[in-house]
């Protein structure tokens, strides 16, 4: 397989993969990656295939300290010089607000090095560094879900998607936040060498080869509870303890939040970014999902639990947000004692 025209597969030898370091970057964001490969060239080796080169790097060399103060040791950018690079891996950093200004001699490095490497990869808010090397200007793009209204501000170039777990568009591969990084990672890995050897390292590393949904798999009590949604806060959680009732209605919303049906129909989607009606509608998904993980309830007494009504509706809206079925959600997600 070519990712980019010019750049042909490694044939019987080493794949080189550069994981690049800076300082305050997330420790999973490049580990999660890196332990992705390392799995990957032991299932190759033990099917007689080479693997991959795997290098820490950064501009200077040394010991580079993470965001969450752990320090690796790198080697330093300049050596590989004259090295054919298959991979760039860019990790993101929690500050990546306050660390992108200092990070431009990293930036222009990678502005150099990727046209010259067969693709480029960044986890999280490393799609930050990608976007000020120039190397996302009109692409699709994923990051951190919390970080999707700042890359659209400053880069408002880049098509930001705010549900894929990754993204590829050409040479360059984003993705979402922290562990979607070992998504992103089995996917280079399955691009490389096929279905088999990635399914073989999601096993070795207890991880789902492709999980369902996106982005949406985090709390979405949680994403409403941001600084903008905040005067809605009581109100989500009466929606939670309630989802089982067949009478959440924009009126009955708007009077729990004492307002008038229009203003709360405004001004909740200005606060929160979707209708009412989305809202209930993604709260009785997560709360189908818990019921589906931890529950032996079956999955028509889960649908009426959380208000779907029906097995059916509750289907349909699981095919919209999971791309999945509810009894092949259970499948893969069910705990032990669900």
């Amino acid at each position: 397989m070519t990712d980019t025209p010019g750049f042909l597969p490694v044939s019987g030898g080493l794949r080189t993969v550069l994981f690049v370091a800076f300082p305050d970057m997330g420790l999973l964001d490049l580990t999660g990656p890196q332990t992705v490969f390392w799995a990957a060239s032991k299932a190759l080796e033990e099917r007689g295939t080479p693997g991959y080169l795997r290098h820490t790097v950064s501009l200077e060399g040394g010991l580079v300290r993470t965001a969450e103060g752990v320090a690796l040791q790198t080697e330093r950018l300049s050596a590989f010089a004259s090295v054919p690079v298959d991979t760039l891996v860019v990790p993101g950093s929690p500050g990546i607000e306050h660390v992108l200004a200092r990070l431009k001699p990293l930036t222009a490095w990678l502005r150099r090095k990727a046209p010259k490497v067969r693709r480029t990869a960044s986890v999280c808010s490393g799609t930050f560094l990608l976007a000020q090397a120039g190397l996302l200007h009109d692409k699709r793009a994923a990051t951190h879900w919390a970080m999707c209204d700042l890359l659209r501000e400053r880069f408002p170039s880049i098509q930001v998607d705010r549900d894929a777990l990754f993204v590829r568009d050409g040479s360059v591969w984003t993705s979402a936040g922290v562990s979607a990084g070992i998504d992103l990672s089995l996917a280079l890995v399955e691009a490389d060498h096929g279905h088999d050897v990635a399914m073989s390292v999601a096993r070795e590393l207890v991880v789902f080869l492709k999980r369902p949904g996106g982005q949406s798999q985090f709390s979405e009590l949680l994403k409403s509870q941001t600084k903008n949604g905040a005067p809605f806060d009581e109100l989500h959680l009466w929606i939670s303890d309630n989802l089982g009732s067949d009478d959440l209605t924009v009126e009955l919303l708007a009077e729990r939040a004492r307002m008038s049906p229009r203003n709360f129909a405004r001004v909740y989607k200005q606060r929160t970014g979707r209708t009412p009606a989305k809202a209930v509608e993604v709260l009785r998904l997560e709360a189908a999902r818990r019921m589906l993980e931890d529950s032996k309830r079956n999955v028509d007494q889960v649908a009426r639990l959380c208000g779907f009504g029906s097995e059916e509706r509750m289907r349909v809206t699981f095919q919209r947000h999971l791309s999945v079925s509810p009894r092949d959600y259970r499948k893969r997600f069910a705990t032990r004692g669900g």
